[in-house]
């Protein structure tokens, strides 16, 4: 490696660790789904319809993360 670059990711990683993470995001967003798990931030309940909005946007992000990875 060049000096400079000892620290740094490149593009592939970087894209594979964001892709990693927003499906992680989805699927547990899914999960609160599948199960009914209730969600209460800061005595708000937040409705399931958030969740949904959550795997549609995660899960797009993922995808588009996983194809620019290639």
């Amino acid at each position: 490696m060049r000096s400079g670059e000892a620290g740094r990711l490149n593009r592939k990683t970087y894209m594979t660790v964001t892709a990693t993470l927003f499906l992680i995001v989805a699927i547990m967003h899914l999960l609160r789904i599948i199960f009914g798990w209730p969600v209460e931030i800061g005595g708000l309940n937040i409705p399931f319809w958030v969740s949904w909005l959550g795997v549609l946007v995660a899960g797009a992000l993922a995808y588009f993360c996983f194809r620019q990875h290639r």
